[in-house]
C-alpha cells in the first residue's frame, strides 16, 4: 500500500529521479536537470556545502552561528561566506563544463556523509569527486578527486575560492611553508560581513599522493577581487589513476577572535593528518551517530526516506555548539537561519530521543539567552521570560516588523518550557535541572502567570495572540497557546518540586483557570471566534500529541473528523505528520500510514528528493518537516512516549506490509524498541 500511496503523490510531480539503488544507505540522482535542481546538503553542524548541477562545484556555504544585516530588509540574516570549495578542471587545455561530460551522477552516502559525484570527459577520462564536511573538524571540509585516464592526457585541477557579492574589504592570500619533509600551500581569503560586524576567513590547501619533493608545481591566480584559485597540471597515460584531495577551513569571529590565523592552522592542522586519517575520523563519526537509527523491515523505499530525513537533522546539528535549528538548517538562507518554534516543537523531538547531546546544545542556546527573553518579557509589560518568536544570534526579536507573529506568537515561550522538562524526563540529568532547566521554567511560568487576564474561576483568559494557525491573527484563548501555557505551568510547579523546591502557588491556580474552548457540540474550539475556515496547519489537535492535554479516546477523534479536513493543502508538511501520529495512537495504521505519505512525499524535489515546505514548493530543505515525519514514524507507528516515567512504548500497529520497526539507540541508556 506503501508504494501506491507514494507513486500517487510522486506522479503529481516533475520527473524526479530518486534513489532506486538497492542500497539502503544511498541517495542517487542520476537524471540532473540544471533548470529544475534542488541540492542536497553535507554539514557537520557548523558549515553547510549545498550542492550544485555543475560539475565539482558547490551552490551556497553556510557558516553557523554567524549573522549580519543584509539583502533581506531590516533584520539580521545566517551568513552565507565564501564558496571555498569549488574546483576547475581543466582537460588537454579546456575548461571542462556540463556540455563536455557524459554519465554525469551524483550519489549521497547517507552512512558516510559523503556526496559523490562521478562523469566522464569525452573519451579521455572518468572523475569522482567526493565531498564532505568533515564530522570530527567542525570548520572543515574534504573534498578527494579520483581522475583515471582512458588515454594521455593532461589534466590541469583548480581550488577556486570566491567570495559572494555582500562580503566587503575582501583580500585574498597565498604562501608557501615549506619544511625538510612537507610543503604546505595556503590560498585564503578573508573579509568582513556586510555590516562590518564580523571577520569570516577561509583556507585551503592540497593533499599530493606524491612524496615530498615530487609534488606537482602549483601557480597561484588572482582574477580580481573576489576570486582566486592555485592549480597545477598533470600528465597522465592511459589506464593511469591520479588522486589528490583539497582541505578548506572557514572561521568567523563569531567563533574565534582571530579567524584568519585560525583558519589557516585548521588547514595546515588538516592537511598534514592526511587524507586517510581524515577520512576514517569522519566515517567513525558517522558510525557513532548512526547508533541511533530507525530500521523498518518491509518497504525499501521509505527505510530510505527515513534515513534521509534523520541524515539532515544529525547534519543540521552539533553537540557542545551552543547553536540551534532553523527550519531550513543549514542548507542556504531560508527563514534567514532564524530559529523559531519550529525548533523545540518539531525538530527536537527525534534528536532528542536518539541524540540527547545534540538536544542538550539545542536546549543551550535558549538558556544562554534567557537574559534577552526576559528584557522583551519586560519591554511587552510582562514578567519572567518572553522569547522571541524569530531568534538568530542575540536573541532579541528578529521577526520582519510586517509580520505580527514577532510581537504576538507568544506559544513559542510555551514550546521552549515544554522541551526543557521533556529533556529532564529522558535524562533525569538533575544537575541540568538545577542549572539549566528549572531556571528556564521559572520564567516561563512566571510569564504565563502575568501574560493570562484574570476575569474569573476558569476564565483566566490569553487574549490577542497569534496561535500555531498563523492564517488567524489577534484572537483570544487559542486553543494550543492556552493548552501549551497550562503545561509549562504545572511542568514548572513538578520541577520545583524535584529540586526540593517550593513552587509558587500560582502556577497551578492559574493552570486549572485557562480555558480550552468548546463548540456546542464538543470540538474543541480553535480560539474564541473561529467558525470552521480553512487552517494553515495544526493546532487543536496538538493537544492530543503531542501536549497529551487531550487524552480521552472519543474527543481525539471528535477533534480530528473535524479539523483533518480543514487542514489547507498548501500548508507547511509538519501539520499532516501530527495526523498519522495520532491515526497511530487511535490504532489506525492504514490512516496513519496515509497521512504519513502525504506529510513529505509530494514535498520532494528533484533530483535527490530533498523536503520542501509545502506540496509542490521550492524552499528545500525543510528540516521542520523532516522532524514531524519523524515523530509520525518513532512516536506513532513506534509508539516512544515521554513522560514521567521517562521514555515508555504505547502499544500499536504497523501498516499492511510492514514486517516490523525498530528504533534503535533510544535515550541515555540507547536501547532499542521494536514493533512486530
Amino acid at each position: 500500500m506503501i508504494r501506491r500511496l507514494i507513486a500517487v503523490a510522486l506522479s503529481l510531480m516533475p520527473a524526479l529521479a530518486l534513489a532506486q539503488s538497492a542500497n539502503p544507505w544511498l541517495v542517487e540522482a542520476t537524471r540532473i536537470d540544471p533548470n529544475h535542481y534542488f541540492g542536497v546538503t553535507v554539514a557537520n553542524g557548523m558549515i553547510g556545502i549545498v550542492s550544485s548541477p555543475e560539475p565539482m562545484k558547490v551552490k551556497d556555504v553556510v557558516l553557523n552561528g554567524v549573522y549580519d544585516y543584509y539583502q533581506r530588509g531590516r533584520v539580521s540574516n545566517i551568513l552565507k561566506t565564501f564558496n571555498h570549495v569549488n574546483m576547475n578542471l581543466e582537460v588537454d587545455g579546456r575548461r571542462i563544463g556540463l556540455n563536455d561530460i557524459s554519465n554525469y551522477a551524483q550519489v549521497l552516502d547517507m552512512k558516510k556523509a559523503v556526496l559523490i559525484t562521478t562523469f566522464d570527459v569525452g573519451d579521455k577520462l572518468t572523475v569522482k569527486h567526493s565531498m564532505m564536511a568533515l564530522r570530527h573538524l567542525p570548520y572543515t571540509a574534504l573534498s578527494v578527486v579520483e581522475i583515471m585516464a582512458k588515454k594521455q592526457t593532461v589534466i590541469t585541477p583548480m581550488s577556486v575560492i570566491e567570495a559572494p557579492n555582500h562580503l566587503i574589504d575582501v583580500h585574498n592570500l597565498f604562501s608557501e611553508i615549506d619544511r625538510p619533509h612537507v610543503k604546505i600551500p595556503l590560498m585564503t581569503s578573508v573579509g568582513k560581513s556586510p555590516s562590518g560586524k564580523h571577520t569570516v576567513a577561509v583556507s585551503n590547501s592540497i593533499i599530493f599522493q606524491e612524496p615530498h619533493g615530487q609534488e606537482p608545481a602549483l601557480l597561484h591566480e588572482d582574477w580580481d577581487y573576489n576570486m582566486h584559485l592555485m592549480k597545477f597540471s598533470k600528465q597522465l597515460t592511459a589506464g593511469q589513476t591520479y588522486r589528490f584531495s583539497v582541505v578548506s577551513s572557514a572561521t568567523s569571529t563569531e567563533h574565534f577572535d582571530d579567524p584568519l590565523n585560525e583558519a589557516e592552522r585548521l588547514t595546515i592542522f588538516a592537511k598534514l593528518e592526511g587524507t586517510e586519517r581524515l577520512l576514517n575520523r569522519h566515517i567513525a563519526e558517522w558510525e557513532k551517530l548512526w547508533k541511533g537509527d530507525i530500521v523498518l523491515d518491509g518497504d525499501d523505499r521509505l527505510q530510505k526516506d527515513i534515513r534521509f530525513a534523520l541524515y539532515h537533522l544529525y547534519s543540521f546539528v552539533r553537540e557542545g555548539t551552543g547553536y540551534s535549528l532553523s527550519p531550513m538548517g543549514l542548507s542556504g538562507l531560508g527563514y534567514n537561519g532564524h530559529v523559531f518554534w519550529d525548533t523545540e516543537l518539531w525538530m527536537y523531538p527525534p534528536l532528542l530521543l536518539l541524540q540527547p547531546d545534540m538536544a542538550r546544545s539545542i536546549l543551550e542556546y535558549r538558556f544562554a539567552r534567557l537574559d534577552k527573553a526576559k528584557l522583551n518579557a519586560f519591554s511587552h509589560g510582562y514578567k519572567g521570560a518572553m522569547f522571541p518568536w524569530e531568534s538568530s544570534d542575540e536573541g532579541t526579536e528578529d521577526t520582519p516588523v510586517w509580520a505580527l507573529t514577532g510581537p504576538f506568537q507568544h506559544h513559542i515561550t510555551g514550546c521552549i518550557g515544554w522541551a526543557f522538562w521533556k529533556y529532564y524526563q529522558v535524562t533525569k540529568d538533575k544537575l541540568w535541572l538545577q542549572d539549566r532547566g528549572y531556571p528556564v521554567l521559572k520564567e516561563v511560568a512566571a510569564f504565563w502567570a502575568s501574560r493570562v487576564e484574570r476575569k474569573g474561576p476558569g476564565k483566566f483568559e490569553i487574549n490577542n495572540v497569534i496561535g500555531a494557525n498563523e492564517w488567524q491573527e489577534n484572537i483570544d484563548n487559542n486553543a494550543f497557546t492556552n493548552g501549551m501555557a497550562i503545561t509549562t505551568l504545572r511542568y514548572a510547579t513538578q520541577a520545583a518540586k524535584e529540586l526540593g523546591l517550593v513552587p509558587d502557588p500560582d502556577w497551578e491556580y492559574v493552570a486549572q483557570n485557562i480555558p480550552i474552548l468548546k463548540f456546542p457540540d464538543g470540538v474543541t474550539r480553535e480560539n474564541a471566534t473561529y467558525d470552521g475556515v480553512p487552517i494553515k496547519q495544526a493546532d487543536v489537535n496538538l493537544l492530543a500529541y503531542p501536549l497529551e492535554i487531550v487524552t480521552d479516546k472519543a474527543q481525539v477523534e471528535k477533534d480530528l473528523a473535524y479539523y483533518e479536513s480543514r487542514y489547507a493543502p498548501d500548508g507547511p508538511a509538519m501539520g499532516v505528520s501530527v495526523l498519522s501520529t495520532l491515526y497511530s495512537r487511535l490504532a489506525n495504521p492504514d490512516k496513519a500510514l496515509n497521512y504519513l505519505v502525504k506529510s513529505y512525499a509530494p514535498n520532494q524535489v528533484p533530483p535527490f528528493g530533498v523536503l520542501a515546505e509545502t506540496a509542490g514548493g521550492t524552499n528545500p530543505y525543510f528540516a521542520t518537516g523532516a522532524g514531524g515525519f519523524l515523530q509520525a514514524v518513532i512516536n506513532g507507528f513506534g509508539g516512544i512516549n515521554i513522560g514521567d516515567a521517562g521514555i515508555t512504548q504505547l502499544k500499536t500497529k504497523l501498516p499492511k506490509g510492514w514486517k516490523s520497526l525498530t528504533i534503535k539507540g533510544v535515550g541515555t541508556e540507547r536501547k532499542d524498541f521494536a514493533v512486530h
